[in-house]
């Protein structure tokens, strides 16, 4: 049974959603969002809520119910708050500078690595070992903040690298003499 399914999408005042066949679009103060959706699933818009329900209790149908539900509500809260991700960068003289709306990383390679910022992605960055990836949609920030940390992933023996804000690295003991 899918409890996430179930509950009811609450609508913030300033938020426009309208409901097509196979599509959910998202209005809203920071802009608007488009998600597709199974045609399978029922999608309606009752008093501020929107609200999703499945054809049947097939495995597939009860998978697809809790997925609907959620990409909608990451549509809503995209559109009034925003997402964010945070990147920490650990070793000695690895840091990040912001050029203009795009990234420069130097994480030991013999040259800088330039990032650029997709649409709808804007990057900040409070300190230079500290990224801050901002964006409406979550699936975007999420690929953006995974890119950057694929630049130079964490390695466990001395902890040097890109990583996430509140990720744990497990360090290893390496060589004993």
């Amino acid at each position: 049974m899918s409890r996430i399914g179930k509950q009811p999408i609450p609508v913030p005042a300033g938020v426009e959603v309208s409901i097509e066949p196979d599509l959910v679009r998202v209005a809203g103060p920071r802009g608007e969002l488009t998600e597709r959706v199974s045609p399978e699933m029922k999608v309606e818009k009752n008093d501020g809520e929107v609200i999703v329900t499945r054809p049947t209790n097939r495995g597939d149908h009860r998978a697809l119910h809790g997925l609907t539900r959620t990409l909608i509500y990451n549509l809503v809260v995209g559109v009034t708050e925003g997402f964010e991700k945070r990147l920490a960068i650990q070793g000695v003289g690895y840091r990040a500078a912001l050029k203009g709306r795009d990234i420069e990383l130097q994480v030991g390679y013999s040259h800088p690595v330039p990032i650029k910022a997709p649409d709808g992605i804007e990057f900040e960055v409070p300190q230079p070992t500290q990224i801050v990836v901002k964006g409406n949609s979550k699936q975007a920030v999420g690929q953006t903040a995974a890119s950057i940390r694929k630049v130079r992933p964490p390695e466990p023996y001395k902890g040097k690298g890109i990583r996430y804000a509140d990720e744990y690295v497990q360090r290893k003991v390496g060589k004993r003499a």
